[in-house]
């Protein structure tokens, strides 16, 4: 997953991008670390048109607070720059992938 560098940054790739997961963590938590992989192995092979970013709650707080987010781990996903979904702490892998399937089919698929 590609970095987050700036609130501008960010919010550029919310408008370019018809797909966009964001994956709020930082390196102290547990739980993101096992969560992550997973996340991302799920999206690249089930949802590969979603964009991936990361954001490091503890580097970059003021991007966190922006989106209201003060737990981690928090997945936010935008779909034609608009936040669709927003995951936090407790996140079921099926939860999460039955949330984005219709959606992604419905924008991606013929």
């Amino acid at each position: 997953m590609q970095p987050i560098l700036s609130e501008a940054d960010l919010n550029t790739t919310i408008d370019a991008e018809r797909a966009l997961l964001v994956y709020f963590s930082h390196v102290h938590c547990n739980v993101c670390k096992v969560l992550k992989p997973k996340i991302q192995d799920l999206v690249i092979h089930r949802y590969p048109k979603i964009k991936m970013l990361y954001c490091d709650t503890i580097n970059q707080p003021e991007i966190a607070a922006q989106h209201a987010v003060f737990a981690v781990p928090t997945i936010l996903i935008w779909f034609q720059g608009k936040e669709t979904f927003r995951f936090s702490r407790n996140i079921g892998l099926t939860e999460f992938e039955e949330a984005i399937a219709r959606p992604y089919a419905l924008l991606f698929e013929d």
